[in-house]
């Protein structure tokens, strides 16, 4: 009998232990995100304040939800990015499956927000959580890059909570395996222009 699992319910256990996911600790796995990153022009980090402005400013009326993080920080920032013009076609909500080799489980759901070109994935984790970080999503976002139907390239994903940024790495070929980038904040407008030229970066790949 097929064992079915919410996406939003899956943990790092499930993944590692049905389907031999290993997390990387080593630099050299993620560069991506560390270096050969794009210019960020004077008025793009100027619309990069306004956001962080609006975000926090936004921080009074509590409680934020995963609709107010997209509309106020995520949107703009794809927007800023060029992720809505061709050759990126954004996909919200699309339904997603893995199955073990053995097929005895099954991981199935809705992506909480978009993905881009099919190997790039952005995940909204709601502020309301208890955790309130965004390792909340890890699990939620590999197990939808691991569905990907592109095994033999690398994807991508973001995770954030409109507070803080991380980006996440998954290679599917042989056994998966993952690595993420240090935890950004959007408070200090420096990681949030790192954030934004990350992004950028990894659209460049995925084209």
């Amino acid at each position: 009998m097929v064992q079915i699992i919410q996406a939003k319910t899956v943990t790092l256990r499930t993944l590692i232990d049905d389907f031999g996911i290993q997390f990387v600790d080593d630099q050299s796995f993620f560069r991506e995100w560390q270096g050969n990153l794009p210019e960020v022009s004077d008025l793009e980090k100027e619309q990069l304040r306004r956001i962080r402005d609006g975000f926090v400013n936004l921080l009074n009326y509590p409680p934020l939800l995963e609709g107010v993080i997209r509309m106020s920080v995520v949107d703009p920032l794809l927007f800023l990015g060029g992720f809505y013009l061709p050759p990126f076609h954004v996909r919200s909500e699309p339904s997603i499956e893995i199955q073990t080799e053995e097929e005895d489980i099954l991981i199935t759901g809705s992506l909480d927000t978009l993905v881009l070109k099919d190997r790039l994935w952005v995940l909204v984790v709601e502020s309301k959580r208890a955790s309130y970080s965004v390792e909340a999503g890890l699990a939620q976002i590999l197990a939808y890059m691991m569905a990907s139907p592109n095994p033999d390239q690398s994807c991508y994903g973001m995770i954030t909570s409109g507070g803080s940024f991380m980006f996440v790495k998954l290679d599917k070929e042989n056994l998966p395996r993952y690595a993420v980038s240090k935890l950004f904040g959007i408070r200090e407008l420096d990681d949030l222009i790192s954030v934004f030229a990350i992004l950028k970066r990894l659209g460049q790949l995925v084209e």
